[in-house]
């Protein structure tokens, strides 16, 4: 914290710098508000996705794609987390300085939790500040779920998302749970050399996936030395100097495996543990997530949340949106809401990446409409050599599209550059062009997107 910064007359307080919070912050204080941002950790300057989600999840990910799998190799691993520390602390230092260099803002590291409805204590390494604002904007995040399974703490060789990334590279490793993060991280971590098992409890793993793109997916998973079991029940997690063992059940069958190290993997909870909510009055849903109106607006006047912590799609791009909501709100003519949004994608960075956007096949069916079906696998798409000319052509394409408007409801794609191309796809979703506008589209060459063209094509 700036001493040269007073604390009172706050117009604005923000806690958690996740990616809506602290845009706001700086929205907030360029318009001339004396804003005061609190972060508990400073290795969490700029949140979750710059520290240990996103950014560095998927630096670590291309580097694992450079390996391409064989033996574990330590010291590769080493240099891989090394470059990913150095790319977390560059943009954690640029992130700081984006706000506290602001005149009108306030950075203080501590935890922030509410006295009343106006009024918070932070607690810092050397004091208790409170402080009070009219507005209060709560944007904690998420962390990652931990399930009642004995021995499911994180310690030792088990491990979370954030803790395993900087583990020593296991020669052995299981996954507990065949999520998307699961997925991630078992992807990564075979192209580094580990022998990775995954334990999912469901029928099959990504089972919000159509069975035939999750069954690619699961192809490129065995690709990189990943075993995928299904049915599979978690009861309890030990482990010694040497090991940890898994005790699971499998359509009644009680088993055991042991590995160098476990990642629990089993999805996030809203990081509200410890901001006294109750003091404040604000109301939290089933999770634990905060419940907000479509203005991010609490039951509470003043207070509002962002991000993960208020529930919903956890991803960094529906934070941001959420500040651009919030900010329609409190500066421009309030008219913006997260009802407005439409077709909203995301990408799992397995290799290679799977992106989805709008309806499944299988969400379609149930919903009754009459569909249409464009699918072919990559390799298959002649229009489409990127993918061969950088060494991969696995995967599947494959549009879901309206029988009677012929607009597209939704599609997978998995690919090369698929995470580039999706966008594209939910911008035609968003703007309702048809899929026959989209097929006669005119795409660069030799480019992934290219390969709409002829899947496009292939409508029945």
């Amino acid at each position: 914290m700036g001493t040269d910064k007073a604390i009172d007359k706050l117009d604005t307080i923000v806690i958690g710098w996740g990616k809506g919070g602290k845009t706001l912050a700086g929205v907030l204080a360029r318009a001339g508000e004396k804003v005061a941002i609190v972060e508990q950790s400073a290795q969490m300057y700029g949140g979750t996705c710059i520290n240990i989600g996103c950014v560095p999840t998927k630096t670590l990910i291309h580097d694992a794609e450079q390996v391409g799998g064989g033996e574990p190799d330590p010291q590769r691993f080493e240099r891989a987390v090394q470059r990913r520390d150095d790319l977390t602390a560059m943009l954690r230092a640029k992130n700081y300085s984006m706000l506290n260099d602001l005149e009108s803002t306030l950075v203080i590291t501590g935890h922030a939790s509410f006295i009343d409805p106006k009024t918070i204590v932070v607690r810092t390494e050397q004091e208790e500040l409170e402080l009070s604002a009219e507005r209060i904007i709560i944007n904690t995040g998420a962390q990652p779920a931990i399930p009642k399974i004995e021995g499911a703490q994180i310690t030792g060789r088990v491990h979370d998302s954030t803790s395993i990334q900087h583990a020593p590279l296991p020669a052995s490793l299981i996954v507990v749970g065949g999520g998307y993060v699961g997925v991630e991280f078992a992807s990564m971590f075979g192209q580094f050399g580990s022998k990775v098992t995954v334990l999912d409890r469901g029928q099959r793993a990504l089972s919000k996936e159509d069975a035939d793109v999750a069954a690619e997916v699961q192809s490129c998973l065995e690709d990189a030395n990943v075993t995928i079991l299904s049915h599979a029940q978690v009861n309890e997690i030990s482990q010694d100097d040497s090991s940890a063992t898994v005790s699971f059940e499998v359509d009644g069958e009680r088993q055991q495996l042991s590995a160098e190290a476990v990642l629990v993997a089993l999805g996030r909870t809203p990081a509200t543990d410890g901001l006294n909510l109750q003091a404040a009055g604000v109301q939290t849903g089933e999770r634990g997530e905060i419940v907000v109106d479509e203005f991010l607006a609490t039951n509470v006047e003043g207070i509002y949340a962002l991000g993960d912590v208020r529930g919903g799609q956890q991803f960094t791009y529906v934070s941001l949106d959420d500040h651009r909501v919030l900010a329609n709100h409190l500066l421009g003519d309030g008219t913006r809401s997260i009802r407005d949004r439409e077709a909203v994608p995301y990408t799992i960075f397995c290799t290679p990446p799977l992106s989805r956007v709008g309806l499944s096949e299988d969400q379609a069916r149930a919903e009754g409409r009459d569909i249409k079906i464009a699918v072919k696998k990559a390799a298959a798409v002649a229009a489409m050599p990127r993918p061969k000319i950088v060494g991969d052509p696995r995967g599947i394409i494959k549009f879901v599209v309206d029988a009677h408007s012929d607009q597209i409801l939704g599609a997978a794609l998995m690919h090369v550059d698929s995470q580039e191309v999706i966008n594209l796809v939910a911008m035609a979703i968003r703007v309702k062009m048809t899929a026959t506008q989209l097929k006669d589209q005119i795409f660069t060459h030799p480019s992934s997107t290219e390969a709409i063209n002829e899947v496009l094509g292939e409508l029945r």
